[in-house]
């Protein structure tokens, strides 16, 4: 069934969504959007295994969310600014979509809610 889940994300380009569902990987972009940290200093701030943040890690990176930089022992994690704007272009598609329908929407409640107060005072019924 995840297999199923992972292959039907990758084709359907869904996949940084998908790694965002994890609370935990929420978490570590969150962290990383302050500043890299070493996968030593993302772990510390877990309770869970060191090999569970690694996996964690790696579905990030898969995703493209973040790049890791190898400075010797250690492996420095950063945001991917085009993971990030992934997200921006599918917001500004969203967004771009359903503008317009809101906005039209919204003029036909105006309409509505302008036909209601002419009525508004008279006696059922009688609209004039």
């Amino acid at each position: 069934m995840i297999d199923l889940i992972k292959w039907i994300a990758k084709y359907n380009g869904m996949d940084r969504f998908l790694a965002l569902s994890d609370p935990t990987r929420r978490r570590i972009v969150e962290m990383l959007g302050s500043e890299a940290l070493a996968a030593g200093e993302i772990t510390a701030r877990f309770s869970v295994s060191a090999p569970a943040i690694s996996q964690h890690l790696k579905v990030l990176r898969e995703a493209g969310l973040v790049t890791v930089e190898v400075a010797g022992q250690r492996r420095i994690y950063r945001l991917d600014p085009a993971g990030l704007d992934a997200f921006d272009d599918w917001v500004r598609k969203v967004r771009g979509f359903w503008t317009p329908h809101l906005d039209l929407l919204e003029e036909q409640l105006a309409q509505a809610a302008e036909a209601d107060g002419a009525t508004a005072g008279k006696p059922d019924g009688e609209t004039k």
